[in-house]
């Protein structure tokens, strides 16, 4: 009997499960850690408006570094998530203000935009044999061009007040880009645990050879993964248009950085085959929280992207000697 119709052998296994363990904790005693110390160095710090402006701070990044890490699991990368998402925004908001669209066909619409792009960067991945890296790449500056082409670099405005409940909104006492989510993430960890398109991105992640051999059909998992991305980046998009009730042409520069931070922070494997929704979102709230301490201390915006770095560099570095510790047993 050849490879071809034998079931994909699960990757969770014990060793992969513990660390993911361990990484989860590690950003978990961080964030903690952090959490204490902002308690202690702030009065700001701790209050409802405050805690809850880091909850909707989180959400854009948190919901795109969702769909970051269903790539980053497959061993790819998506650069274009910041000009995805701006692209979203301003689309979204032309479509309310220049074609009286209806504010949740809007919300839809830009969001597909997102979808959209995330379809044509699959297919750069599968079907033209492009690196992941290299595909999303160019879409960051289309993506980003398309944006200033629209709107003359000039913000879209006159978007009427109904269009700010998405991102300003609450539900009860709580936001409505945090429950939004909420929900993302629920789904997002249904997806990786008890789906097809969980367990094969794991494998693909794992060794995609093998996977093919399997009986995986790679390129069609590839590029829905990737679609799942740019959804994820339009209606992060959305949101952000939404908290400015505006079309903001220049969002999202640079957020490519925190959505992969976040990812990494919570590790995810950028060799593929490792991560979680649970560790993602640990990673957002870290980057949130250094955000936010980093304004309530007045320290200097560029050293929030030294700090960042350097967090990357530490999570990289970790991975790495845990591969190596393992290979060696």
């Amino acid at each position: 009997m050849g490879w071809q119709g034998r079931r994909v052998p699960s990757p969770g296994t014990w060793r992969h499960r513990a660390r993911s363990v361990v990484s989860q904790l590690a950003a978990a005693g961080t964030v903690l850690v952090l959490f204490i110390y902002l308690s202690l160095a702030s009065d700001a710090f701790i209050t409802a408006n405050n805690l809850i402006n880091i909850g909707v701070q989180s959400a854009v990044v948190a919901i795109i570094a969702i769909g970051m890490t269903i790539v980053i699991i497959t061993a790819g990368i998506d650069l274009s998530v910041g000009s995805v998402a701006a692209l979203s925004g301003v689309l979204g908001a032309l479509l309310v203000v220049n074609y009286g669209v209806a504010i949740p066909l809007a919300i839809i619409g830009g969001t597909a935009i997102g979808a959209v792009a995330g379809m044509v960067n699959g297919l750069l991945v599968t079907q033209a044999g492009m690196a992941p890296f290299i595909a999303t790449l160019g879409m960051l500056s289309v993506a980003r061009g398309l944006v200033y082409i629209v709107t003359g670099s000039v913000a879209v405005s006159g978007t009427p007040p109904e269009f700010k409940v998405l991102g300003q909104g609450r539900l009860g006492a709580l936001p409505i880009p945090v429950l939004t989510l909420v929900l993302v993430a629920v789904l997002g960890h249904l997806i990786l645990t008890r789906t097809k398109l969980g367990r094969y991105a794991y494998a693909i992640g794992s060794n995609v050879e093998a996977a093919r051999l399997s009986g995986v059909p790679v390129k069609r998992y590839l590029a829905i993964v990737y679609i799942i991305s740019g959804t994820m980046a339009g209606l992060a998009g959305m949101i952000a248009a939404s908290r400015v009730n505006s079309g903001q042409p220049n969002f999202g520069i640079g957020l490519e950085l925190d959505v992969i931070a976040a990812t990494v922070i919570g590790g995810a494997s950028l060799f593929g085959g490792e991560g979680t929704v649970v560790g993602t979102l640990l990673g957002a709230l870290l980057i949130a929280l250094i955000r936010n301490g980093s304004v309530l201390l007045d320290i200097n915006t560029f050293y929030q992207q030294i700090i960042i770095g350097i967090i990357i560099w530490i999570a990289v570095f970790w991975d790495q000697y845990r591969r190596r510790r393992a290979a060696a047993r």
